[in-house]
């Protein structure tokens, strides 16, 4: 039986190119392959037959030969593949190596490594906002080479190993495996006279600084992202970004939950019993509170808008000053009469309340226990 002619059996035009050699073999390779085709005899037949064709039309020597003598021209050139299902290795290799970076491109990364710098603020500069000046240690394009390794006035060689793919294909049984080309390390190139200032790793260690404009209202765990400033990349390729994380230090007055501010007030006794007025302080300087008589600790006083405008925009957050009777200590000997005299002229029900209630409540819960 005479075979058929390989560009029918693929379904291409004789000036197809490789990639449309490639798509064809891969379409009809699918399409026939015994494992979609369990004990179809006819399927398994037109899968050799393409991977036969797609043998010869892919490798430049066996097309010219059989372009111009037809089959008789590559008799005694095919490769073992051509009578077995090997070729869908070809597919396999095809198929996963555009999800995962091979099918003939290049490996590495494709631009440089992102990096990350803590920066400390103090309250007052995370809420008003600053502009700061930080030092960054990163890999910098070589100046000398420009970030390709070569020495000036050379440039590097495609790899004879890989043919610049940066990548080799072994043929592990029923599949073809793609691996780092061992002699570039997936560079591609080969760096014959490297840089005197990088030694042909194409980056330098060097020191940046830079200007960080923190815009009003950064809390900690923000980020700001400095495009272009981190690591450059290799070969030439471009940098990474540099991601600025914000922490905000411990205040000595205020503490910080979201766009609110909150502070312990400490008060006299005396104030907390007759009332008063006294200052506090706000991150734009000292207010007045004014203390209702009977204050107790704990008491919530709420300035509004003395807090924190976001960083991502909305209404200014609020100062909440929480009160704090505070007990006299180092009495002298009249004081300490004086608060005996005042105690003896307070009554429980009518002076304390809330001690009254919780002693009650005590009674109730131990039944007839005597405290």
């Amino acid at each position: 039986m005479s075979k058929r002619d390989y560009y029918e059996v693929l379904g291409v035009e004789r000036s197809a190119t490789e990639v449309e050699l490639k798509k064809a073999y891969r379409r009809v390779a699918m399409k026939f392959h015994p494992d979609r085709n369990p004990d179809d005899k006819d399927a398994e037949n037109k899968f050799k037959e393409a991977n036969e064709a797609y043998e010869v039309l892919s490798d430049p020597q066996k097309k010219a030969a059989y372009d111009q003598f037809g089959h008789a021209g590559v008799e005694g050139q095919m490769g073992g593949g051509a009578g077995g299902f090997g070729g869908f290795s070809d597919i396999f290799g095809d198929v996963f190596g555009d999800i995962f970076g091979g099918g003939g491109r290049r490996s590495g990364p494709a631009r440089g490594s992102d990096l990350r710098y803590d920066l400390e603020l103090d309250l007052e500069d995370a809420v008003r906002g600053t502009t700061v000046k930080i030092r960054v240690p990163t890999l910098a394009s070589c100046n000398t080479c420009h970030g390709s390794g070569a020495k000036p006035g050379t440039s590097p060689q495609t790899c004879g190993t890989c043919g610049g793919i940066g990548q080799v294909r072994m043929q592990q049984g029923f599949f073809s495996v793609q691996q780092t080309c061992p002699n570039c390390r997936g560079r591609g190139t080969i760096i014959s006279d490297p840089c005197g200032s990088c030694h042909g790793r194409g980056r330098v260690e060097e020191t940046k600084t830079l200007s960080v404009k923190v815009p009003p209202g950064v809390d900690t765990g923000d980020r700001i992202r400095l495009s272009g400033e981190g690591e450059a990349g290799p070969d030439g390729r471009p940098p990474g970004d540099l991601y600025v994380q914000v922490v905000v230090k411990e205040h000595e007055l205020f503490q910080r939950d979201g766009k609110n501010l909150y502070c312990e007030v400490p008060i006299s006794f005396a104030t907390a019993a007759l009332g008063g007025e006294l200052e506090v302080p706000t991150l734009d300087g000292k207010v007045k509170l004014k203390i209702p008589a009977e204050s107790q600790t704990g008491k919530l006083f709420r300035l509004r808008g003395k807090g924190v405008t976001p960083v991502r925009g909305g209404a200014t957050g609020d100062l909440l000053c929480r009160v704090v009777v505070e007990t006299p200590v180092n009495l002298s000997g009249k004081q300490k009469e004086l608060l005996e005299e005042f105690a003896n002229t307070l009554s429980e029900k009518k002076n304390s309340p809330r001690q009254t209630g919780w002693f009650e409540g005590v009674k109730n819960f131990f039944g007839d226990m005597k405290l």
